[in-house]
């Protein structure tokens, strides 16, 4: 018997269903979801100062925008992939700036998620080889899901200037 697939309608990826429930997070399949949680084992055991498991975070955060997930989650994870990308910030150092931002009383606006996913997915980051491979594919994740977002790019610098 033929199995069926399940498209995901955050990043596109078409994986072999396996009937999971659809996250209460993110705008994503069961499926993929369950890939990020793999990678999450492996970003939140890294060890390292820079905590890149923040930049995964964010990039899945904005890859699966849309649907049920909340406007702060997007905000953060956009207003991460800037301060990555554009001024070479750690993990750690997003996630203090996310901190900040998240004793504010902002209401955050919803951002509509681009139509073309970015090219690199959670499933590429995690068919890489761990370690540095791996490490450097999560900040490809990173530049691939920032570019896809240009229309928000001005909103981010925007929302995130008084915090740097």
């Amino acid at each position: 018997m033929k199995q069926s697939i399940v498209k995901c309608p955050g990043c596109g990826l078409l994986l072999p269903n396996q009937y999971f429930a659809e996250p209460a997070r993110f705008h994503a399949s069961g499926e993929c979801n369950e890939l990020f949680n793999q990678l999450s084992y492996y970003t939140a055991a890294h060890g390292k100062p820079e905590f890149i498991h923040q930049l995964a975070l964010d990039c899945y955060g904005a890859q699966h925008s849309g649907g049920v997930t909340k406007a702060i989650t997007t905000a953060f994870s956009l207003i991460g992939l800037y301060l990555v990308e554009e001024h070479g910030f750690t993990g750690k150092q997003v996630q203090q700036v996310h901190m900040a931002l998240g004793r504010s009383k902002t209401v955050w606006p919803e951002l509509v998620p681009p139509r073309e996913s970015a090219p690199v997915t959670v499933q590429d980051v995690l068919n890489t080889e761990a370690g540095d491979n791996r490490d450097a594919m999560i900040r490809k994740w990173v530049s691939a899901v920032w570019a896809s977002w240009a229309y928000a790019h001005d909103w981010a610098r925007e929302a995130v200037k008084p915090y740097i």
